[in-house]
């Protein structure tokens, strides 16, 4: 995935959010803060900006920001939420929230909703972020996919990208790219993250609650419809229909110059570049077209959120660090710094001179996670989901497809509890 120092001033004497958890504890002086920040989720730049600022701005907060790899964080950080010697603040990606707050070592930070500006929070950061009703993530920053496109072919096909505001508009586009010896768009038959925005935009969703347990849905008629829609989409394109976007990679294939479209997070762009440099400049983002005309497609949010461990010894400290960081000033620099969506829809503005990040945060007020359930991670890792689109893609009934699919997410969903 994914400007100059200016030092806050922020009340140093917070209440430390006792009213929210049992045990927590006041710091009682000076704090020694260790924070987990996740490899590339910052610049070395951007860290150290921060970190001066801070410590300026907070003289009694001895911050110490570790940086792990997401390779194991899972264990690492579970581990560590056990233990009587944990971290102050971690970061941990929206979508882990659910397994960590099941497991009681994470601090409620429910009241503390209003005063982070939670009424303009990404949903797709907030939402998986809050566990049974309680905000245990707070959101940090988000990122999402998007249409990259070849500006040279659009404008050949007479293609405004400009114009592509509905579904219907952005099929009649592709089929007039998909000419020429190029293809319209490069989808894969597995990239199920594209299908899910569909689905929602239908108003449907991959699995939903009823009576206390979780059921697979990519059978309803909604999730169908998404599905048909991905059918007629990937059937423009020459791209594999056995295979996600990793394989090839889709950059990759987008650098042979024989591609006018695929839908990635736009970082995929400089990819492009690097393995053709003849590309350069000639990439641009729009937010993936939606249903109707008056919103942009669902797209799945993906990033992180901070969160507290309930065995933090300086939590007034930890909430402190948080604060600032999710703020408003420090948001604007972090999405600038590392072409992220802000955290709350209100500073969409912020990265308006990017075009990747633009098209992403219009993207973003329209974005989702998958369910907030633990047992998500036991889906993802049979990842049914893939195995229906190719079925679905080559020829199988859909609807008996769907609900075999749904059926092996339902055993997956409920695995856990």
């Amino acid at each position: 995935m994914l400007a100059g120092v200016s030092v806050l001033t922020l009340t140093t004497a917070l209440s430390a959010c006792s009213g929210d958890a049992s045990g927590g504890s006041g710091d009682g002086g000076a704090s020694s803060l260790t924070v987990w920040l996740m490899r590339d989720s910052v610049s070395a730049a951007f860290q150290k900006e921060f970190t001066t600022a801070f410590t300026t701005a907070h003289p009694d907060i001895d911050l110490t920001i570790q940086t792990q790899e997401w390779d194991g964080i899972g264990q690492k950080v579970t581990a560590a939420l056990a233990s009587n010697d944990a971290p102050d603040v971690i970061e941990v990606g929206n979508t882990q929230v659910a397994q960590y707050a099941q497991s009681g070592g994470l601090l409620d930070l429910t009241g503390k909703k209003a005063d982070l500006g939670g009424g303009t929070w990404l949903k797709g950061l907030a939402e998986p972020g809050s566990w049974e009703g309680k905000q245990y993530g707070i959101p940090y920053y988000a990122a999402n996919r998007v249409v990259v496109y070849r500006k040279d072919l659009f404008q050949r096909a007479g293609v405004d990208p400009a114009a592509l505001r509905t579904r219907a508009q952005w099929l009649a586009a592709t089929k007039k790219l998909n000419r020429g010896g190029h293809q319209g768009i490069y989808l894969t038959g597995q990239t199920w993250y594209a299908l899910a925005g569909f689905i929602w935009d239908e108003g449907g969703d991959l699995a939903v609650r009823k009576g206390g347990r979780w059921q697979g849905a990519l059978d309803t008629p909604q999730a169908l419809a998404g599905m048909e829609f991905y059918q007629e989409l990937q059937a423009l394109g020459k791209g594999p229909k056995d295979a996600d976007e990793a394989n090839p990679p889709q950059a990759e294939v987008m650098a042979e110059e024989k591609v006018a479209q695929i839908i990635s997070v736009p970082g995929g762009a400089d990819i492009v570049a690097e393995q053709n440099p003849a590309l350069k400049g000639k990439l641009g983002f729009l937010p993936i077209p939606g249903k109707t005309a008056d919103r942009p497609g669902a797209v799945f949010t993906g990033g992180s959120d901070l969160v507290i461990p309930a065995a933090s010894r300086h939590q007034d400290a930890a909430y402190t660090f948080v604060k600032e960081l999710t703020g408003d000033t420090w948001q604007k620099k972090l999405a600038l710094a590392m072409s992220y969506v802000p955290n709350k829809t209100s500073l969409a503005s912020a990265v308006a001179s990017d075009p990747g990040a633009a098209a992403m945060a219009a993207g973003a007020a329209q974005g989702r996670a998958t369910p907030n359930t633990p047992g998500w991670a036991a889906v993802e890792a049979e990842n049914p989901i893939k195995d229906y689109m190719t079925a679905a893609l080559t020829g199988g009934d859909m609807k008996r497809e769907a609900a075999k699919a749904s059926e092996a997410m339902t055993r997956a969903l409920n695995s856990a509890s």
